[in-house]
């Protein structure tokens, strides 16, 4: 009875990608693609190996789903390319690319031709038109305009451990590596923002930010304390 139910579930599986496949939906490997009944998926589209499409998707016209991609209750449009990664409940806009290895979580709303690349979450926030966040970026609660450039190692600091607040970044900004946006604060329109810096103020447009403590070298600081052995 078990395997009568497993082989009733894989026919009817195979079923629905059949239909897909009728209006011009691509399967790299159809018997290892989980597509529920009731999505939609746009003509010229790529389904790769171990994809699971679920619950009230749209996905649009001549894009890419990469392998081990998981996309749920969320609206895809055309010509997006998604590698290895998790959508749920959020929507991308046309030509943008996502992945490998990135998290949208519920509210997240990434524009047209955006980059979110390997290791970048996105949480209950939005990115405008052309805006890339390309590496190990955390965009929590946020409003980003568009054209922003997100460092790798950019941090938007939302919670106090109390209450979430809404960082703003606004059009043509520029985020360095290894920032920290403390919120609530708001960096205005095509300001730049100094890697290895930590914002805690409002940054007027047009404005370079700079927070980093000064440096300081001390010679001879390892050998004194004997901390390293050096190998003979």
């Amino acid at each position: 009875m078990f395997l009568d139910d497993i082989e009733k579930k894989r026919n009817e599986r195979l079923k629905i990608i059949e239909s897909h496949k009728k209006n011009g939906v691509m399967f790299t490997d159809e018997f290892t693609a989980y597509i529920d009944e009731g999505v939609e998926i746009g003509e010229g589209t790529l389904i790769g190996p171990l994809v699971t499409v679920s619950g009230n998707t749209v996905i649009g016209k001549n894009c890419i789903i990469g392998q081990n991609s998981v996309i749920r209750d969320s609206a895809i449009e055309d010509n997006v390319q998604i590698q290895s990664s998790v959508i749920t409940e959020s929507s991308i806009g046309s030509g943008t690319q996502v992945g490998p290895f990135a998290y949208m979580r519920p509210g997240s709303h990434v524009g047209k031709n955006c980059k979110v690349g390997d290791f970048v979450d996105i949480k209950n926030s939005t990115l405008g038109d052309g805006t890339k966040a390309s590496h190990l970026t955390y965009i929590g609660d946020s409003y980003v305009g568009a054209h922003v450039n997100l460092g790798c190692g950019v941090v938007f600091v939302n919670y106090d451990g109390t209450q979430k607040y809404r960082p703003v970044v606004e059009d043509n900004a520029f985020i360095g590596c290894n920032s920290n946006l403390v919120s609530p604060v708001r960096v205005g329109e095509g300001a730049y923002i100094a890697a290895g810096s930590t914002v805690t103020e409002d940054v007027n447009g047009d404005s370079l930010y700079i927070a980093r403590t000064k440096g300081a070298e001390k010679p001879g600081w390892v050998s004194s304390k004997g901390i390293l052995k050096r190998k003979k």
